[in-house]
Order: C-alpha cells, then structure tokens, then sequence
C-alpha cells in the first residue's frame, strides 16, 4: 500500500495550542457544539480502514482504491487523535443539512487487476472503514464475503457501492450519524480476468430524521447496538460481587492482624516489665518475633537509589491515574471526542513530573542518600526510557507497514519537547524541593552497626510465595473491570462508567494496602527484616498478573492476530504491568512503613 503524506501543519499548530493547554486551564475533551442551518455544507471527513479484528492497525481510507478528490486535503487534527491514529481527510459526499438526497453518483471507477485483488484483500481480512461526521464516528464493512457448503464450497466477494448515511438532528445540531448497506445488493469482484477492468459506479443517500433527544450522551445511551449499555446489569452485578469478596477479605486480615498484633504488643511489654528488674541485658535473650529485630528493622536497603525512583515513578502515576478518573467523572471528556483522554494523559504526565522528582529525592535524603543529581536522572529515566524503547519498535513496525498508528516526525518533535520543556525540568524542581525540605528519618527504634543474621525461614514465607499470594488477591479485586477496559482500549467502543472506575480503583488501592501490611507482619515475625524492597515487589507483583492477564485476553478473548497488532499489544501491555508495578508498589511500602513505625512506635523499650 502507498503511503500517503502527512499534512505539515501539524507542529504549526500544536505548539500554540500546547502554550495554551499549559497556561488557559483547558478542559480536554469539552469542544463547541456546531450550530447548522438548513441547507448548510456538512463536511464529511474519511479517516481510516483496517482489519476488524485488530482495532490498532490501520491505513489512510485513500490507499484503498475508492472514490477519491484530485487533491486530497486533510483536517487539521489534535494531538489526540493524531496519537489515536487518525488522519481525516475531506472526501466526495456533498452532504446539506436536513437536505435528503437519493441514490446520488459519487464516481465513476475503472479498476484493473491489482486493484480489484487489493480490495478483494481487504474485504477477506474483514476491512471496516471510519467516517466522521460533526465529530461523530460512522463505521461499516468496505465488502461482503460469504463462505457456504462444504461439497461444492462456494466463496463470494462483493463490495458495497451504495452507502445510506442516517443522520439525526435536534434543532440545529447533529445528535447521531451513521451508515447502512441494509436493502443495498453488493457489486460482485469474482469472475475477473487478470486483463480485464471492472467498471464501477459509487453512489450514496442521505435520510435527515428529527430527534427529541437534546445530548448526544444520551441518544448513545439509548442506542441498543452499544457495547456497554447492553452489559450494564451484569456489569454492575460483577463489580458488587467482587466488592462484597474483597470488603470480607479486607476485614478478616484486618481483625485477624489486629487481634495478633495487641496480643504481640501485651506480651512484649509485660515482659520488659517484669524483666527489667532482673538483669540489665538487652532483652533479645529468650525473645523472639519482630521485637527481636527492632535494632536491625529501620537498616536502610541497598540500592537506594533505585528504591526512592520506583517510589517517586509510583507516586506520579497515582496522582495521574486519579487525575484521570476524577476528570472524566467530572464530565470532562467528550466520549466523542477523539483522543481527548490521550491528550489529557500526556499533559497530566508532564505536569505531576514535579511529584516523582519530589517524592524521591525527599525519600532519598531521608535515608541519607548523598547523590540526589543522580537520583534525579534516575527517577525522570525509570518510565521514559522503557516507554521510549517500546514506542520505538511498536512505531518502526507500524512505518514499516504503512499504517496510520505511526506517529509522523513532527508530532514526535511535539512530544519529545513537551518532555524536554516541562517534564524533565518539573522532576528536577521537585527534586530540589523534595531535597531541601527533607528531615531526618523518623525511626522510633536505632539501628545497630552490626547487622543481625536472618534464621532460615520456611518456603512459605520466600519472596516468590509473597509476591504471588500479593499480587493475585489485588488483581482478583479488578479482573472483572479487567475485562471491560481491555475490550475497550483493544476495540472501538468509548468507556463511561468511569463511577464503576473509580470504585474498582480505590478497592485496588485498599487491598494492596491491607495486604502489604499482612505479609510484612508475617515477614516480621520470621525475624527478617529485610522489608523494604519486599513490601515493594509483594504487591507490585499484580502487574505481573495483568500481563498475564493480557495473554490469556489476546489468545481466548480476541480475534487480533498479525505483526502489526500483535507487537502493539503486548508491548503496551507490558508498559501497562509495568505501571502497576510502580504504583502498587510504591502504596505497599508506604502502608507497611506507616504500619512498622506504629508498633514499634507503641512498644516499650530502652
């Protein structure tokens, strides 16, 4: 396929408009409603084809052989959709507002060998084409394909010449758009000699309907083709089902670790009292537990550095994974808008920089970290360079193959000055605030020069074992959302229970928590005390488990198949565990930090 040029405006465009991202407040995703009067030009843009079953690989509509002007003109688009794979173009239909048209000629087409064979291609491989129209989406197959009998077999192959667009409107407003081929007989590609041209005549009509509906939120809500709406029930009775599970699991290693830890507590402390008259020897002799470690549990780790990036990367994706659900509870993504989340995302990466920056280098002085300009690049390079490499082969695979997934140059000079301009520099000024604002460690107990050795502890008390029973009980809590959000970023519909969201996330994050705090009581009680990176990697271990999890929904739960996809997915998929890792892990050592400070805290020693 020939791969048509970019328009290159684009970079013109998009710095201003980042300027004002930045500086005016702009909600994502909130646009102006076009107003139309009778007999009003409506622009219909073509935009893009690929195979139905791979949502992400997908060509210009123009490097099909279809109707197509002289001189393609393409729409000036945003950030967000060029990163969503667009690349909307005008097209022939001659559309007026509430203005009926019947079985009006598009062009006229003489199609040779190759071209037919083209199109022959696409429809075996189930090619779908998308149309905008007012910002509304309109999607149908390019052909039809019929397989039937087995003894003689039979294989057909038409393509549709004639499109019906429905249009609704409300007023003067465009509420819904879309296209049928319903009473329309497909034109027939078999039977063609290889010297042979195959006339075609396109042709299209366009039915105006008025509608007493007002939103287009609401006409979608209504609308019996949705994916989601038709799953709203059993959706919701999934979600209360996981909620019930995990609120009586939460509250069991709540009361069962409560009722073991005041135990501890009266135990320890009547002992130092009735053993501080006695002796004057440290009281470690014939004691056991994690009072025994109160001198070596506040040891600091190795390889602090990369502990106090992990946490500052962690807590940078908390705050934008929150900024995210809470915008779009707050109404501020238009579910027709393309790509306004992917905008939304990007400029809340770069601005919540400050707060990875801050956090580690806060963390980093406390623990008496000396190289904190390190730790900067550390912190501002352990998400960027992963996402880097992964854009690079995903993005050279898609140039590769001529789809419109692959990011032209000068969106890359964008992006790559969005993090040059504003993300790097925030994580350093976090860095120095975090840095200066930093206290001694507040640790209740002091620590040893000499470490205390470990006794051997049984296998299910191992690193292995604490990640698997961490990580699986958290991602228990979210499979079932699991599933919605990859048919939805590996489909084509618009999520809207972000409500759904938010309580599935706030369930994630209390889980994780109250788990951390277990099996690092637990680890506590074998005598070993080396917490810190376990508390990170117990939890953290859930992104694990979503990988996984994106294996079994790419072999059992998709039809997505091909270099193209395949390569997009699970390289996604694997940033997307990774971005688990960080913020589960980072709220799993801060829980069992908060929870270790308060025993020791609470116990009475000299």
């Amino acid at each position: 396929m020939t791969v048509l040029g970019q328009p290159g405006s684009w970079s013109c465009q998009w710095l201003p408009v980042l300027i004002l991202l930045l500086g005016s407040g702009y909600e994502p995703g909130v646009e102006g409603v076009t107003h139309y009067k009778a007999g009003d030009p409506v622009i219909l843009y073509v935009n893009k084809v690929g195979p139905y079953h791979n949502p992400q690989e997908t060509y210009h509509y123009y490097q099909l052989p279809v109707c197509c002007p002289e001189k393609i003109r393409h729409k000036s688009l945003s950030l967000g959709e060029v990163l969503d794979g667009d690349r909307m173009a005008e097209s022939l239909y001659e559309i007026r507002f509430r203005e009926n048209v019947e079985k009006r000629i598009l062009c006229h087409m003489q199609l040779n060998s190759a071209q037919v064979e083209q199109l022959r291609q696409a429809i075996e491989e189930l090619y779908y084409f998308e149309f905008v129209v007012d910002d509304l989406p309109i999607r149908g197959f390019v052909g039809y394909m019929e397989e039937s009998g087995f003894l003689p077999h039979s294989h057909k192959i038409g393509l549709w010449t004639h499109l019906d667009f429905h249009l609704e409107f409300h007023g003067d407003r465009i509420i819904f758009a879309n296209v049928s081929v319903r009473d329309v007989k497909p034109h027939s590609l078999d039977g063609l000699r290889p010297d042979e041209f195959l006339g075609l005549t396109h042709t299209y009509s366009v039915r105006w309907s008025e509608t007493s509906v007002e939103r287009r939120s609401d006409r979608r809500r209504g609308d019996d083709g949705g994916f989601f709406p038709r799953t709203l029930e059993i959706h919701w009775l999934s979600i209360i089902n996981s909620m019930v599970l995990v609120f009586l699991l939460v509250g069991f290693v709540a009361v069962i670790l409560m009722r073991v830890l005041r135990n501890d507590l009266a135990r320890y402390n009547l002992d130092e009292e009735t053993t501080s008259a006695g002796s004057g020897d440290d009281f470690d002799q014939g004691d056991n537990g994690w009072k025994i470690i109160h001198t070596d549990v506040f040891r600091f780790p190795p390889y602090r550095g990369l502990l106090c990036a992990v946490l500052g990367v962690g807590a940078q994706f908390l705050a934008l994974g929150t900024g995210i659900i809470v915008m779009a509870l707050l109404g501020m993504f238009n579910v027709h808008r393309h790509g306004a989340i992917n905008s939304a995302a990007i400029l809340l990466y770069a601005l919540t920089c400050c707060i990875s920056g801050y956090v580690s280098s806060h963390f980093y002085r406390q623990i008496g970290g000396e190289r904190w300009v390190w730790n900067i690049i550390l912190t501002t390079s352990l998400f960027s360079v992963p996402f880097f490499l992964t854009w690079s082969v995903v993005n050279s695979v898609h140039w590769a193959n001529g789809s419109t997934q692959a990011l032209p140059a000068t969106t890359i000079l964008l992006l790559l000055t969005v993090w040059l301009l504003v993300g790097f520099p925030l994580t350093v000024i976090g860095g120095i605030f975090g840095k200066n604002n930093a206290s001694p460690f507040d640790a209740p107990c002091r620590t040893k020069n000499i470490a205390r050795e470990i006794p051997p502890q049984p296998w299910y008390k191992s690193t292995l074992i604490h990640m698997t029973v961490g990580g699986f009980l958290p991602f228990s809590a979210i499979s079932v959302e699991l599933y919605y959000i990859f048919a939805t970023v590996w489909g084509r519909e618009q999520y809207t229970l972000y409500g759904i969201l938010f309580f599935v996330f706030a369930i994630l994050l209390s889980v994780g928590a109250c788990i951390s705090i277990a099996l690092t009581y637990f680890q506590l009680s074998g005598e070993d005390y080396r917490w810190w990176w376990r508390s990170v990697l117990s939890v953290g271990s859930t992104g694990l488990f979503i990988f996984l999890y994106s294996v079994f929904y790419y072999a059992r739960r998709s039809n997505m198949s091909g270099a193209v996809q395949t390569v997009e997915f699970f390289g996604y998929s694997l940033l997307t565990g990774y971005v688990f890792f960080l913020m589960l892990g980072t709220i799993s050592f801060f829980s069992s930090l908060k929870f270790i400070r308060y025993i020791y805290v609470n116990l009475k020693m000299d």
